[in-house]
């Protein structure tokens, strides 16, 4: 659930039925629709996340934004997120415009980790899937996009065996329309003990299918 735009009710809905909330929120990208995104500094903005409009990478070697993240975990506790979903953790990979290595990321992504299960919540790794040998001690479950897609799914093996969670996502449209392909898609998530959704990347729900 975005850990901004969900209503209370909604939250509450889901408590209420017994359901276990994880609350998304992006720690790597400044988006200029987000209440607190006045708190960022011209200097810990840099490159457009492409594809992404109104989003740009952020410099998580930042104070600042270590600040404002540590404040939106803050707010993800008030609001009673049982876990948390820090999104666009793989800058250094990418084109960000800051000089971010491997080690910037692992020090980032460590600090999410502690500072979400220091209030009490849970924390899962999104994608990075380059550190998962290093992270997956710090983390108590991983968030995958399309590692079928990719055949990068064999590393999760860390997670499952160590008895933590992943949850995989993926877009591609020959899932969606072809039945045979998503059978064999599902039957390799399911040997492998991912919990697989196939799923619109605009993430509208007007569709869903599961492998489970």
């Amino acid at each position: 659930m975005d850990l901004f735009d969900t209503p209370t009710t909604v939250l509450s809905a889901l408590h209420s039925q017994g359901k276990y909330v994880i609350c998304y929120f992006s720690a790597g990208s400044a988006e200029d629709w987000r209440p607190d995104y006045a708190r960022f500094q011209s200097t810990d903005q840099g490159n457009m996340l492409a594809g992404w409009v109104g989003e740009r990478w952020i410099d998580t070697r930042s104070a600042n934004v270590r600040s404002i993240m540590a404040a939106r975990l803050d707010l993800a506790k008030t609001r009673g997120c049982d876990g948390v979903e820090p999104d666009n953790v793989d800058a250094y990979s990418n084109a960000p415009g800051f000089t971010l290595t491997a080690q910037t990321q692992l020090d980032y992504n460590q600090y999410l980790a502690t500072q979400a299960q220091a209030r009490g919540m849970r924390v899962g790794l999104k994608n990075d899937v380059a550190q998962i040998t290093a992270l997956q001690p710090s983390f108590d479950f991983a968030i995958n996009e399309q590692c079928h897609a990719y055949n990068e799914c064999a590393g999760y093996s860390l997670f499952i065996n160590a008895g933590k969670p992943v949850f995989n996502a993926e877009y591609q449209s020959l899932w969606v329309t072809d039945a045979n392909a998503r059978a064999t898609l599902c039957q390799g998530a399911r040997a492998t003990n991912l919990r697989t959704l196939v799923l619109p990347l605009s993430l509208n729900d007007s569709f869903r299918y599961s492998c489970d």
